[in-house]
């Protein structure tokens, strides 16, 4: 799990919470009214921009927002190196029954392609066709929680315009000045809280999480790719090495030095 999103999310509502503490009590921010023109709003334009299949997707995304995805990138190498020092000595037919057994329907897929003498040209095709598909749903998620960003201020404003008109025909009312002013403040108040605090955080973990699975995906190609051609176990690890950040490749020469040194 992910404690960076939950943990920002609760740090936020509590630094709020007890800054309207100091001034007052948390009852006077609550307005049903302000609610359903904000929450209701965002909800329907949403539903109005995107599909009902897209809509009900977002449960699944929303996930990769808390949990991370349990990439390993040492892990990751690891594997493929095994594959490929397997592949020198007995051959790729002798891969099949590892790769039937392998959590990533990616890589076996594309073990699977290698192991069936598919042409290596075709194999990478094939792979990057669907590597663009996933990340096209990724931006799918993405946008939804990017949309929702947007909708809440704009809905937030509606509110504030309404309020305003309510607080403004009634002016010769001096008992509907105050709720109609309440209006008007709190749906800005929600529609700013929901968009910077969950909606478009949110959508910027999910693209954090998405760049780093299509990362992992260009290693499983390459890797994949080298096992084909046959090249050196040790040529194909420094070649996926090449492809994370330098700090990581420095934790995993230690974490390598510090399994030589037990």
């Amino acid at each position: 799990m992910d404690l960076t999103t939950t943990i920002g999310i609760i740090v936020g509502i509590a630094l709020i919470s007890l800054a309207i503490l100091q001034g007052g009590s948390l009852n006077i921010f609550f307005d049903t009214p302000s609610i359903m023109i904000t929450l209701g709003g965002t909800i329907a334009a949403t539903l109005i921009n995107f599909t009902m299949p897209q809509i009900l997707g977002v449960v699944k995304v929303l996930k990769n927002a808390f949990f991370g995805s349990g990439d390993n990138p040492l892990g990751l190498i690891s594997t493929i190196v095994h594959f490929a020092e397997k592949a020198r000595k007995e051959g790729l037919l002798s891969l099949e029954e590892e790769a039937n057994q392998l959590g990533d329907p990616f890589m076996q897929k594309g073990l699977q392609l290698v192991i069936d003498g598919t042409d290596p040209e075709l194999v990478r095709d094939i792979m990057e066709t669907e590597l663009s598909f996933i990340e096209e749903r990724h931006k799918l998620g993405k946008g939804i929680f990017e949309a929702m960003g947007a909708y809440g201020p704009a809905f937030g404003m509606i509110g504030t315009l309404i309020g305003l008109i309510q607080m403004l025909k009634n002016l010769d009312d001096p008992s509907k000045i105050g709720p109609g002013m309440a209006v008007a403040l709190l749906t800005t108040f929600y529609g700013a809280l929901l968009a910077n605090l969950v909606f478009n955080p949110i959508a910027g973990k999910l693209g954090v999480r998405s760049g780093q699975e299509i990362l992992y995906k260009e290693v499983m190609i390459e890797g994949i790719l080298s096992i084909q051609a046959g090249n050196n176990p040790h040529i194909i690890e420094e070649k996926l090495l090449a492809f994370l950040s330098p700090k990581v490749r420095t934790d995993i020469a230690k974490a390598k030095e510090e399994g030589l040194g037990g």
